[in-house]
């Protein structure tokens, strides 16, 4: 059973790992020397955002980070992918905000399909990522309930 719950500070190294075994797992156009330098990004932003933590049988296995309706970051831990985490955490964000947003990686056609399943549609496309790397990003949002 997946259960939800805010992020404490002392979940931040935890998180920080899940983020890390997330994207070695699906962002295989990032680098070591990339993930090194947004690692300090991820770490510093956690406590400015609310985060929301997914736990299974206690352990948290995922996250999402929300900036009012804008969805930061939502990375489930490599080992329980497909297993309802990252949906629930979805519903949880939805149930809290209208209109979610977000923007994904265009070369991580995993996260891309499992947004348009769950709802989101393409409302833009940015041919880099906000730190100005040549890692385009497709803006989706989700229209309100």
């Amino acid at each position: 059973m997946i259960t939800i719950r805010e992020r404490i500070p002392a979940d931040n190294p935890q998180l920080v790992a899940i983020w890390q075994r997330s994207v070695r797992a699906t962002h295989h156009f990032i680098g070591e020397k990339q993930m090194a330098e947004f690692k300090p990004l991820v770490e510093h932003y956690l406590p400015l955002l609310g985060v929301w933590v997914a736990e299974i049988a206690g352990r948290p296995c995922g996250f999402i980070a929300l900036d009012d309706n804008k969805v930061e970051m939502l990375f489930i831990d490599a080992g329980q992918r497909g297993q309802g985490v990252g949906s629930a955490l979805l519903n949880h964000a939805q149930a809290r905000h209208d209109g979610l947003v977000l923007d994904v990686n265009e070369q991580n056609p995993q996260a891309v399909g499992f947004y348009q399943r769950y709802g989101f549609v393409v409302t833009g496309r940015s041919p880099l990522d906000g730190q100005g790397n040549p890692y385009p990003l497709l803006h989706m949002a989700l229209s309100p309930r």
